[in-house]
């Protein structure tokens, strides 16, 4: 076949060619619907095979791509309540998806997707709160968001009371945390670990503040030391802890000295503030009038009784206020807010003497005069205890 024969069988035509056309209307034209009809079938062909090649590839591809979709969507998730034990750590500053690739290292959740999911479709990406808690391995990732609670952190909850002295205070610490005791005496040394204000003069004691307290297990004691003066700051900067003392002409390392000496003697919150006035009456007479307070020799001793004998008051102990006027070198516990509001807000009134009359019931009595106190004095003895 030559050129003039192929370029006629695919309809093709050079420049001649078309002006060689026929017009309209001659004969012969049977020979041209043919030339059109095999241009036809030709252009056909090329678009055709062009889509089912495309079609093919799209097919495919829209294959693999379901598959790799589906898994995205749907990613490994373990089912059941899992077994055996593990204790997750959500740090300060972590958010879910940080949560989510640890859980999957520790072997919690089969994935991190599966958490994130589970954790978004119950609305809870954002209410995580750091703390340890106790999960399992292999769990399902919507049952790994259902203990991820405040409700479920382990914590130590550790209660202590107002008074307590930093001697008292360690040991509980340790008992309710299950940490030793020996490190917490370690910890109390190393006062430069806290933030102590600068009239504590590097003492803990009186500083460290009584209330309920909830450490993490990994909490150390040094931490949790510095976490109840802290407590104490927030406290003293509520009430004005400088500015009051400063009012009443003293330091506030002073006033705090007060307040222990007032939540070891009182019984009850409604006298704090009536003892607290009887220690300034005695400070402030003239000449100064010691403050012979029991609890404070206690202190020395390291006894806890509500009156010391005659031969207990012979200790040398600087605390000793039967034998030395003034305050004490430093508090002798450590006092709550209602002995601290005390010390700043004493009441009103001449009273020189106090007695527990009463000591089962915690009644306190008030005299002015040496004859009004010797009369109380009979009434606590009447009552099966003593104390001035």
């Amino acid at each position: 076949m030559n050129d003039l024969d192929l370029n006629t069988l695919l309809g093709a035509e050079d420049d001649e060619g078309r002006a060689r056309r026929r017009p309209r209307g001659s004969g012969k034209r049977g020979g041209g619907r043919r030339r059109r009809r095999r241009r036809n079938r030709g252009g056909f062909i090329a678009p055709l095979l062009a889509f089912v090649v495309l079609a093919g590839i799209i097919g495919g591809g829209g294959y693999y791509g379901y598959l790799w979709l589906s898994d995205a969507l749907v990613p490994d998730d373990f089912t059941g309540q899992g077994t055996g034990e593990v204790i997750v750590e959500i740090k300060d500053g972590q958010n879910a998806s940080d949560v989510a690739v640890e859980l999957e290292r520790l072997g919690v959740v089969a994935s991190a997707r599966a958490f994130t999911n589970a954790i978004g479709n119950a609305n809870k990406s954002g209410s995580l709160v750091p703390g340890s808690y106790k999960l399992r391995k292999k769990m399902s990732a919507a049952q790994a968001v259902s203990m991820l609670i405040p409700a479920n952190r382990l914590l130590a909850k550790v209660t202590i009371p107002e008074g307590l002295r930093l001697s008292q205070t360690l040991p509980a610490l340790a008992k309710a945390t299950g940490k030793p005791a020996k490190d917490f005496t370690a910890a109390a040394k190393n006062v430069g670990e806290f933030d102590l204000p600068s009239y504590a003069k590097n003492k803990l004691e009186g500083y460290a503040f009584p209330a309920t307290y909830e450490f993490q297990p990994k909490t150390t004691p040094t931490e949790m030391l510095a976490t109840m003066v802290k407590r104490f700051n927030q406290t003293a900067e509520d009430m004005d802890l400088e500015g009051g003392a400063k009012a009443l002409g003293h330091t506030p390392h002073e006033i705090m000295t007060i307040a222990s000496i007032v939540q070891a003697e009182a019984g009850r919150p409604e006298d704090m503030p009536k003892i607290a006035r009887v220690i300034y009456n005695r400070l402030e007479r003239k000449p100064q009038m010691k403050l012979s307070m029991d609890s404070t020799v206690m202190y020395a001793l390291g006894k806890f009784r509500t009156y010391a004998t005659h031969a207990e008051l012979l200790t040398k102990s600087r605390y000793n206020t039967y034998m030395y006027e003034g305050l004490p070198p430093g508090p002798i516990g450590n006092p709550g807010d209602h002995a601290i509001e005390a010390a700043l807000n004493p009441a009103k009134g001449p009273w020189l003497y106090f007695v527990a009359t009463d000591p089962k019931g915690n009644i306190t009595k008030f005299a002015t005069t040496e004859a009004e106190r010797q009369a109380l004095l009979a009434e606590c003895s009447k009552n099966g205890g003593c104390g001035g």
